[in-house]
């Protein structure tokens, strides 16, 4: 396999025998590179040969070599033969058709069960199937009815490279998905297979499985309410019920911090027993460690609730100093936010003008809101520690502006 420091011609040769020969060469132009040189199509490739542990020439990484020159052969064999199928297959996707498109439109009446035989096999009585059809199609549209209320939040798939096991067909294309490893990729959320070049035009409609979702804190906030089917996330509605439901008059409502252990322990519930974790005052107390609660949530999201694309419009909105200016900046600035995030932001905005409004009680006015909520809900991408730290003025003056207009903004 290796044959040390050998000219492109002697490799040619050594290899011209034998269709799908190979070996390793160390290069003599550059000393200390090595090349796979591999016979295909009656004709000799070279490949710069790379080694971190594993063995690779392009993205794939393989334990031997073998396997790499397999996986290499395959692929090449498929571009060969199947290069214009290859360049069409995305054309006329299967994917609308097999419903993941589809999930929430009623079935077709093909589908659906027919008078004259039951599902048991068995004649149906007559007169009978017809109303319990009826009754199964009622209760049927109700549901649908109910589940159109939620907003058909639109996510985008989170694709990974994968290792399929055995034979595997695209989701998307249904064509047969090739190599010995990392033959597609899979989405981390819903769990679609497609081909990666598949990958590129399957439709943001990712509807997450909740297998796949294994924890409240720390998840993506469209991917966690998508997941559960509600129109914002769980713990921010919990949260907020039960910060109400005790009153609003606490002084130094969201300023005092709660015991960090168990404001720990409120997360660990919300990820262990989801909405049916209990955080009354039978369990917890002490109000802040509710409104802890919440505040670690947003501060835990990997994509903040004023997202990263988003901020930038946020501080230019924020540095404004004529109010009405800054108001339609800032209206403009929340249409550039993905819906299950500006729901969220409308719905805590609402909660805290409602705080505000009880400013004599728990002296928390909507610049002190702003104050602890800013660094919360917005974060800068990549900014110095400087800028950073020059952000937060503006961070406040956004936050106390969408609280002080909310029933406008919103």
């Amino acid at each position: 396999m290796y044959h040390g420091m050998i000219s492109r011609e002697d490799a040619d040769q050594l290899l011209s025998q034998a269709e799908g020969s190979y070996l390793i060469r160390e290069s003599q132009r550059q000393p200390g590179t090595y090349t796979l040189a591999l016979r295909f199509g009656n004709q000799t490739r070279n490949f710069r040969l790379y080694h971190d542990g594993k063995h690779f020439v392009g993205e794939k990484r393989f334990e031997s070599i073998h396997d790499l020159v397999t996986d290499g052969l395959i692929t090449l064999y498929i571009e060969t033969k199947a290069a214009e199928y290859i360049a069409k297959m995305t054309i006329n996707p299967i994917y609308e058709h097999v419903g993941y498109t589809t999930l929430n439109q009623e079935p077709p009446s093909s589908l659906l069960p027919r008078g004259g035989r039951g599902t048991d096999g068995t004649d149906a009585a007559p007169g009978r199937g017809g109303t319990e059809d009826r009754l199964t199609s009622l209760v049927r549209r109700a549901t649908l009815r109910e589940s159109d209320l939620m907003p058909k939040y639109e996510k985008v798939h989170n694709f990974k490279v994968h290792t399929f096991r055995g034979p595997h067909w695209c989701e998307y294309c249904a064509n047969f998905m090739w190599g010995l490893i990392a033959q597609g990729v899979k989405c981390a959320d819903c769990g679609l297979n497609v081909h990666k070049q598949c990958s590129k035009v399957v439709p943001n409609d990712c509807q997450p499985d909740l297998r796949h979702v294994k924890k409240v804190y720390s998840c993506d906030l469209t991917t966690l309410v998508k997941a559960h089917n509600t129109k914002r996330p769980m713990v921010v509605d919990m949260c907020i019920q039960e910060i109400e439901a005790r009153g609003l008059q606490s002084e130094g409502l969201y300023r005092i911090s709660g015991f960090s252990e168990l404001i720990e322990d409120v997360k660990l519930a919300f990820d262990r027993d989801g909405e049916k974790a209990d955080i009354s005052s039978s369990v917890y107390e002490d109000l802040n460690i509710i409104t802890g609660a919440l505040k670690l949530y947003f501060r835990e999201l990997p994509i903040p609730l004023i997202t990263y694309d988003a901020y930038p419009r946020f501080m230019e909105a924020g540095k404004i100093g004529d109010p009405e200016k800054r108001l339609e900046s800032l209206h403009e600035a929340l249409k550039l936010l993905p819906p299950a995030h500006c729901e969220t932001l409308r719905y805590l905005m609402a909660h805290l003008k409602r705080v505000t409004r009880c400013e004599k009680e728990n002296l928390m006015s909507a610049e002190n809101l702003g104050i602890v909520f800013g660094p919360t809900l917005m974060r800068a991408p990549d900014l110095d520690a400087m800028t950073a730290l020059n952000d937060i003025r503006y961070q406040r003056l956004v936050v106390e502006a969408l609280i002080t207009n909310e029933d406008v903004l919103f």
